[in-house]
């Protein structure tokens, strides 16, 4: 398990990810969601992890509705620092229904995790594959000598690839901005919640806000 280390001003690991989540320009069309997730993570061997997510998305019918998710995920370390890993997910919503491949790369060092991450996205409602390019930046920040309570800062940025569907942008498509605090409810339980702010970029229109309050419950065996 890699040993992070701790700033000595939470400033200095909270000010690179805030010039990295500040939106480009004002958006429109705000909405509230609740989303909840519980994961199970499995160290399967020294240098293995599996988890399991469930997730479940309270979003307005005008966000395609309702959303369950299931996801799974395998990562191996091949460096100190380094994980390499992979999975599969699947999404369904009341309009749509998606299956969905994805490779990451993660790297460690001191409080901050970067994340990059292709998927290739199979819906119900299109043809061929969309492919898209994650890259997430997160610094997870210790608040007490026992660090028992962590602040997380993070912001993600997600890029469409190709179009598999006419209405679909090409380049910047989500923008995720999120803060919120990480602290254990039992011995191997974790209890994780993050507010999020969510732009989605639109060609023409407004683009889409959400303001999501999101609850994660992890259980490590």
């Amino acid at each position: 398990m890699l040993r992070r280390q701790r700033p000595r001003h939470i400033s200095d690991a909270l000010i690179p990810v805030g010039l990295l989540a500040a939106p480009p320009a004002l958006a429109a069309n705000p909405e509230n969601q609740f989303w909840m997730t519980e994961s199970l993570v499995v160290q399967a061997s020294d240098a293995d992890i599996v988890s399991l997510d469930l997730s479940q998305r309270f979003r307005k019918a005008s966000s395609n509705g309702e959303q369950q998710t299931v996801r799974v995920l395998i990562d191996h370390r091949i460096a100190k620092a380094v994980q390499v890993g992979g999975g599969l997910a699947y999404f369904r919503s009341g309009p749509e229904q998606e299956m969905r491949l994805f490779q990451q790369v993660t790297l460690t060092k001191g409080v901050w995790v970067s994340r990059t991450r292709i998927e290739q996205r199979f819906f119900d409602t299109a043809d061929g594959a969309s492919w898209r390019l994650r890259q997430r930046a997160q610094a997870s920040v210790p608040l007490d000598a026992a660090k028992r309570w962590t602040l997380i800062a993070a912001a993600e940025f997600m890029f469409h690839l190709n179009r598999a569907r006419p209405g679909d942008r090409l380049g910047l498509a989500v923008l995720r901005n999120q803060i919120g605090l990480r602290h254990p409810i039992g011995k191997a339980l974790d209890a994780q919640l993050l507010y999020m702010r969510q732009q989605t970029f639109r060609d023409g229109r407004p683009d889409a806000v959400a303001h999501i309050p999101w609850l994660t419950l992890s259980w490590r065996i």
